[in-house]
């Protein structure tokens, strides 16, 4: 597919090259700040607490970005009307995110779950708004629109995590049954909303393989047994979803990769 290109303006090229330098930023932020966001995490031992090894998805989810960023200044792309309707969304979540990693790290844990609030929102407007026409071949498929799935799929289960540690920080019981129930819940809406966006979007691949990632890193962290079998439960769930739904498409690549 051949998308004729409007010849790009000085906005077009300001808002990539913005992106570009909040894209390094990022990666210098969390060179910096982000080692301590995994010793403030496991200092509060909720019952979905995700293994150390999950979090090693940053590495992958700040790569991607710099190859999003890269991509859209790329003198065929900086006029495109996939970039002027997502650019700016991406670059705001370049600003909310080292904002989130500065605020976790000095234990301001409820101010950093109101950022990943604001940043699974942008996220989600950026994605959506690439689901809805088609990619312009395999290159767009996989250097811009898999790394914000990807990112957006981490940052929900993240959010997910985050609102049950900012509830052990502001008093709620770490452990026993009334934090495990609300494990439970939190699991239960976000399956229900990660089987909604499969089932709604194209381009959801990187999403679900994000939430399967997070969840398994829950699953493999000796949580509390019933929090356990759920997780176990819902990775299984929104795994066979994302196969089933491009299995049974007529456009498989369209549907999972845009």
């Amino acid at each position: 597919m051949t998308v004729l290109t409007p010849r790009p303006t000085t906005a077009d090229l300001v808002r990539g090259v913005v992106v570009a330098v909040l894209a390094v930023v990022q990666v210098l932020v969390s060179a910096v700040g982000g080692a301590g966001i995994g010793e403030v995490a496991r200092s509060y031992d909720t019952p979905l607490l995700a293994a150390g090894w999950t979090f090693s998805v940053w590495g992958l989810i700040y790569l991607g970005f710099l190859l999003a960023a890269g991509f859209a200044l790329l003198p065929g792309q900086q006029g495109r009307a996939i970039h002027r309707r997502v650019g700016w969304w991406l670059a705001v979540s370049a600003v909310l995110n080292p904002l989130w990693i500065l605020a976790f790290s000095q234990r301001w844990v409820v101010t950093a779950e109101l950022l990943l609030i604001g940043l699974v929102v942008v996220l989600g407007v950026a994605y959506r708004r690439l689901a809805r026409e088609r990619a312009d071949g395999w290159v767009e498929r996989l250097a811009f629109r898999l790394p914000v799935a990807i990112y957006l799929g981490w940052s929900a289960v993240a959010l997910v995590l985050g609102l049950m540690t900012a509830g052990v920080a502001v008093g709620v019981p770490a452990d026993g049954a009334v934090p495990q129930t609300g494990a439970i819940l939190l699991l239960v809406v976000l399956t229900a909303g990660a089987l909604s966006v499969i089932g709604s979007t194209c381009g959801f691949a990187g999403f679900a393989a994000a939430v399967v990632w997070g969840l398994a890193g829950i699953a493999g962290n000796d949580r509390p047994v019933a929090v356990t079998v759920v997780v176990i439960v819902a990775a299984v769930v929104v795994g066979l979803q994302a196969v089933r739904r491009t299995a049974r498409s007529v456009e498989p690549v369209r549907l999972a990769l845009g």
